[in-house]
């Protein structure tokens, strides 16, 4: 099982960047995990941090739970327009 989890997580790219360097992003919803089931909880609202090369390649860049940010492919994700009350308690948490 561990083979499996680390094949999950091996599949997507970690790069450790500034908020200053690549800029603040907004909020994703995942709708599908498929392929990432270790690494992203279906139905959960993400953050994200803006990057141009990413986008490009049909990828965005989304911090996880434990304050890193991976690369997912867009398809996995909606956008999400949070009024700003919500988004300010989403920033603290994150």
């Amino acid at each position: 099982m561990a083979s499996d989890d680390m094949s999950s997580r091996s599949n997507t790219i970690s790069i450790r960047t500034r908020a200053t360097s690549r800029g603040l992003g907004g909020f994703v919803f995942c709708a599908s995990n498929s392929g990432y089931e270790v690494s992203l909880e279906r139905g959960k609202i993400y953050r994200t941090l803006r990057d141009d090369d990413a986008a490009v390649h049909a990828q965005v860049r989304v911090i996880d739970e434990s304050g890193e940010d991976y690369l997912f492919p867009q398809a996995l994700f909606l956008p999400v327009n949070v009024p700003r009350a919500i988004r300010n308690v989403l920033m603290r948490a994150g």
